[in-house]
């Protein structure tokens, strides 16, 4: 049975408690007991292929949660530390994750790598951690525009990929996000045709690592404009959307987008 198209937001260092409640407020008109179709309106249970993410900042999960508990909408970290616990100031663990009700947690953003110092070799430290409190890891990868246009950025992401994904990972437990370091905030947009050719070079390296059925992201400037043509791009399924998400009328619309005929592995 196909896996629904996961649409993530990544709120990034952004957001209040008042934010939270005003996107679910929007997207749920304020009523309890509301559902995930909520947000998608005039979208039959048969034709729903979307599943809904959100991740916060950490600050803001114990809230979140209980603003979408009731909605279908589930929520996740942004990121983690490989270990249970320990002397690690400002860190936080899958552990305390999954006590805030997360499923998800992503790991390796292209952020997390470039102003953290990350190594792949980090990222399959914390996504084996993510797997083993019985979490889904949300593997990030992408070449920077110098990587790109020097043509390397299909051994970049390879690479990554062979380093990143830890031997815990299954179809199950482990999504692979590919977010295009140059697209990333810079309203810069890779072409369905790149898209379509990265992702396929990701499709065959994950389901050799790792098996058939891994869930594939584009992350990367992801809007309400160019959502429909993403989500239709062959080995897309699904989006990382970063500041669109913030805004819940149009992280409605790339919701939506995912709908009738968008079908994911």
């Amino acid at each position: 049975m196909a896996k629904p198209k996961l649409i993530a937001g990544n709120w990034k260092m952004n957001g209040s408690k008042a934010d939270i409640d005003t996107w679910a407020a929007h997207i749920f008109a304020g009523e309890a007991g509301a559902t995930a179709k909520k947000l998608l309106p005039g979208v039959s249970d048969s034709e729903n292929k979307a599943e809904i993410l959100l991740c916060p900042p950490a600050i803001l999960l114990d809230h979140t949660g209980k603003a979408l508990k009731t909605t279908g909408v589930k929520w996740g970290g942004q990121d983690c530390h490989a270990e249970a616990s320990g002397a690690h100031t400002g860190d936080i663990s899958t552990g305390m994750l999954k006590e805030m009700g997360c499923t998800y947690a992503i790991v390796g953003h292209s952020e997390r790598r470039q102003n953290h110092g990350e190594t792949s070799e980090n990222v399959a430290n914390k996504a084996r951690a993510v797997h083993a409190a019985g979490l889904v890891a949300i593997i990030c990868v992408g070449e920077t525009d110098d990587e790109r246009t020097s043509g390397k950025a299909e051994d970049i992401v390879t690479g990554q990929l062979k380093n990143s994904i830890p031997d815990t990972a299954t179809p199950e437990n482990t999504v692979v996000a590919y977010e295009p370091v140059w697209a990333i905030g810079t309203g810069k947009v890779a072409s369905a045709e790149d898209i379509a050719q990265m992702h396929g070079i990701i499709r065959d390296s994950v389901t050799k690592q790792v098996g058939d059925g891994v869930r594939l992201l584009y992350g990367g400037s992801v809007k309400v404009a160019n959502a429909p043509e993403i989500l239709h791009t062959p080995n897309v399924d699904g989006v990382l959307v970063g500041g669109a998400s913030l805004k819940a009328e149009e992280f409605q619309a790339i919701a939506l987008a995912a709908q009738k005929g968008a079908k994911a592995v």
